[in-house]
């Protein structure tokens, strides 16, 4: 390899030193973006980055290589190697298996993780002090194929007039792709079991307001040219993008928050490594004020009820899950020689 040494930088961030070696490894080769690039917008955009992650378990997705190389979820901290700083909380999976994931406690982590590869961020809706509790409800709008990001963004609008009947805050932000993730804080009193009800209740709200618009049908072939609301992100061990994480895509775009006013005006692609920075310094955070209340699902899960009682269950859990009490047959309505022709999904 020519004999010379690495390049290899030490940076203090939030009181630690964190090393940063190959600075210039290609991590976004149709833009140019290298490692000390991604390294350094996360500083940039630490505050906001920080308020989403802080004190969350948080999954790792690794480039280590760069985006169009070799990628792997990280769920467990190593044993050896890392800086003794590092602070972990254990999450149990749905196996019943447990992992010390990285768990946040400054920015001093996002770098360390960044000089490991990490390019997406995925930290569990929950806090390390009550990890079986979550205290994020997300919702994620997800276009099918034959809609787009202004069909998310009308679908998140939608949305918006739901929870402001409900009187709680939602916080939207593009998910880096084509979807919109809006997520709403709450009170971490509830299982994720119960939590996943409560979401399903407001999809299933969102649907029958705009069913032209909006679908909750796990399965594909029943979805149609419409917005998918992925209720199962809400299930244990299942994460979202954060809000100012970087996607591993070949335009470097960011999961961005957004007011309210401009989701239906803007194009998720502007939102990148080298424009963030500048936004977030700017016009600041608009989840800053995310943390000021938390809210109470019973409404929701009153809604479920009502659901349940019209003959609107539970629905499918990913495939990876075990079988869960309640929950209806994972079988492709194609596919499923019991049901009835004609049987409501």
């Amino acid at each position: 390899m020519g004999g010379t040494k690495a390049a290899v930088e030490e940076i203090e961030v939030a009181g630690h030193r964190v090393r940063l070696s190959s600075p210039d490894r290609v991590m976004f080769p149709q833009r140019g973006f290298t490692k000390a690039d991604v390294f350094h917008y996360y500083l940039a955009v630490g505050d906001g980055i920080m308020r989403a992650l802080r004190e969350r378990p948080t999954t790792l997705q690794r480039f280590p290589e760069g985006i169009e190389g070799e990628m792997f979820f990280q769920k467990r901290v190593p044993t050896r190697g890392v800086p003794p700083w590092v602070q972990t909380a254990e999450i149990s999976f749905p196996s019943g298996r447990t992992a010390a994931e990285l768990c946040p406690a400054d920015l001093a982590h996002v770098a360390w993780a960044a000089q490991m590869g990490t390019v997406v961020f995925h930290p569990w809706p929950v806090r390390a002090a009550d990890p079986d509790r979550p205290d994020e409800l997300r919702v994620d709008l997800d276009p099918q194929p034959g809609t787009d990001f202004a069909d998310a963004a009308t679908a998140a609008g939608e949305l918006r007039g739901i929870l402001d009947e409900l009187g709680v805050a939602g916080w939207p932000k593009t998910s880096g792709g084509r979807g919109v993730h809006v997520y709403l804080r709450i009170q971490p009193r509830w299982t994720f079991v119960e939590v996943r009800r409560a979401t399903i209740a407001l999809a299933r709200e969102l649907e029958r307001r705009r069913p032209e618009l909006v679908t909750t049908a796990w399965w594909k072939e029943e979805r149609g040219t419409r917005v998918f609301v992925d209720y199962n992100q809400m299930a244990r061990d299942r994460t979202i993008a954060c809000a100012y994480s970087l996607r591993a895509n070949a335009r470097a775009t960011v999961s961005t928050p957004l007011t309210w006013d401009e989701l239906p005006d803007v194009d998720p692609d502007d939102f990148d490594l080298r424009t963030v920075p500048a936004r977030l310094a700017e016009r600041g955070d608009p989840h800053a004020g995310i943390d000021d209340s938390a809210w109470d699902i019973t409404p929701l899960l009153e809604w479920a009820e009502r659901d349940a009682a019209a003959g609107q269950g539970d629905m499918p859990y990913p495939p990876d899950h075990p079988k869960m009490p309640g929950e209806p047959k994972r079988v492709q309505p194609s596919k499923d020689r019991d049901r009835p022709r004609g049987a409501a999904t």
